[in-house]
């Protein structure tokens, strides 16, 4: 489809990819690691690892020569992702909280606890569902999913 959700949903709404880059924004780097921590077959980490690799949300970085090893990181898109991750974490502690609340809390580097709002960069407002509209962008193109915007104004 040619729209901007479709295309990253592509990318990472596949279930175990949020959670794979959850806990590489966490700090785990190393594939065991990330498959004890997630509980994933080694098989399918591997196939979720190397989609996110091709698709430049992740780096593969050797860090041991014998026998080969190697750790997974965040590149710059997929440090990107992470402020979509919180929201969608948010989200999840506002609607569908765990048992005894929210597994973890998010600390700014100022110090303070915080919950993830987005906000429009121009006059601060909070981005709600009733605060913002959608118009016709430049890459408007009739097709599935896009046919709103290719046939707004």
């Amino acid at each position: 489809m040619h729209c901007s959700i479709a295309q990253a949903v592509g990318v990472v709404a596949e279930p175990w990819t949020p959670l794979i880059l959850r806990d590489l924004f966490l700090g785990l780097r190393r594939f065991d690691d990330l498959a004890e921590d997630l509980g994933i077959s080694r098989n399918l980490l591997t196939r979720r690892l190397e989609h996110l690799v091709a698709a430049g949300v992740v780096e593969k970085r050797p860090y041991q020569e014998r026998p080969v090893r190697h750790e997974y990181v965040l590149t710059e898109a997929g440090r990107d992702v992470v402020p979509a991750l919180l929201t969608l974490m948010a989200w999840g502690d506002r609607w569908s909280t765990p048992p005894g609340g929210p597994p973890a809390v998010l600390v700014h580097s100022c110090g303070a606890r915080f919950t993830p709002v987005v906000t429009c960069p121009h006059c601060g407002g909070e981005a709600t569902a009733d605060t913002v509209t959608a118009a016709r962008g430049p890459g408007a193109a009739q097709g599935p999913g896009t046919m709103l915007l290719a046939a707004g104004s």
